[in-house]
């Protein structure tokens, strides 16, 4: 049977996918694909694509079927491969090994390759966003920047649109992406349908700043304002005179303000900050210890494995090791 529609997408959710942009992605598809809210596929359509046709599982542990496998499917009848990321950025890379010769005949065909949220990392694994721009999750940057560091990222988008590649950083920015797409095919108003019953108030651009990002996080703006710019700049070598004065105070006036909140320097605040990044990146990464230590801006690993022993009573290496040891 021939597919009339004017686009067309193959969906792949990956093992322990996250629920929300799938959702939102595959419903924007359904208030555009039709009149009113019958939700046939006539303008747009689309197909859940897997390497077997069973379940595969989301991040919250709801199963969804695949009813399709690449064995099924004529690339040629589609426009966009459109990858849901793992759950975390280490099972997206070890992914490129299942589905490699799958994305990557699909871009041989030409079909436009859509990462959302991790699946950034398995088209990297898998050298398919070679000399191609790429939005990074904003927690995810500095994990993309160590293993592909010359990948060019773009920050501070929640999407963006780079010829045969498109990346999205997840979440509701699936629901933006989906009107993006289908706007160059179906126009504004077809790409816009449905938004209403969304509840989706407008479609963001790409270049959206987050206002969940900038609200306070802390009723005291100072410190409020000094924790986000902590969490940016993880991995640079600032001090914590010129963080103070960026936000126009002295350093002393600075830890007076986190002694007074939290029973610690502002210096001590920032290094706890590292050392929880670190933790969870030992956890769910491969990356060696040296490359870590630069995400976390720190130059000297022994001084760094000296701080986070005195934290958590045990070195990097034991972390890994007893972690590894639990999961075979």
């Amino acid at each position: 049977m021939i597919n009339s529609a004017e686009v067309r997408f193959l969906l792949l959710p990956l093992p322990e996918f996250n629920m929300l942009p799938l959702g939102g992605f595959l419903d924007k598809l359904r208030f555009s694909a039709d009149e009113a809210d019958h939700s046939q596929q006539r303008h747009c359509s689309w197909k859940v694509v897997g390497l077997e046709k069973n379940h595969v599982t989301s991040s919250s542990g709801i199963p969804i079927a695949i009813q399709h496998t690449p064995a099924d499917i004529n690339l040629c009848n589609y426009d966009y491969v459109v990858i849901f990321g793992c759950r975390t950025a280490r099972q997206s890379q070890q992914q490129a090994q299942y589905y490699g010769a799958f994305l990557k005949q699909a871009a041989a065909l030409g079909l436009t390759l859509v990462s959302i949220d991790n699946a950034c990392f398995t088209l990297a694994e898998l050298g398919l966003l070679n000399d191609y721009k790429v939005a990074v999750h904003w927690r995810h940057v500095n994990e993309f920047n160590t293993a592909y560091p010359r990948l060019d990222v773009i920050e501070e988008k929640l999407y963006y649109i780079d010829k045969k590649r498109i990346s999205c950083s997840g979440g509701s920015a699936a629901i933006d992406l989906a009107v993006a797409i289908l706007s160059r095919h179906l126009g504004q108003t077809w790409a816009i349908k449905g938004l209403a019953d969304m509840l989706v108030d407008e479609n963001r651009d790409q270049l959206h700043q987050l206002k969940s990002r900038q609200q306070t996080i802390h009723h005291d703006r100072h410190i409020s304002r000094s924790i986000a710019l902590m969490q940016d700049r993880i991995a640079t070598d600032t001090s914590t005179e010129q963080l103070a004065a960026h936000i126009g105070l002295s350093r002393r006036q600075l830890d007076r303000r986190f002694k007074l909140h939290f029973k610690m320097s502002a210096h001590q605040y920032w290094n706890e900050i590292r050392l929880q990044h670190l933790h969870w990146r030992l956890l769910n990464s491969n990356h060696c210890l040296a490359s870590l230590a630069d995400e976390v801006g720190f130059k000297d690993t022994s001084y760094l494995c000296k701080v986070f022993r005195q934290r958590f009573n045990i070195s990097p290496g034991q972390l890994r090791r007893d972690a590894d040891s639990k999961r075979n």
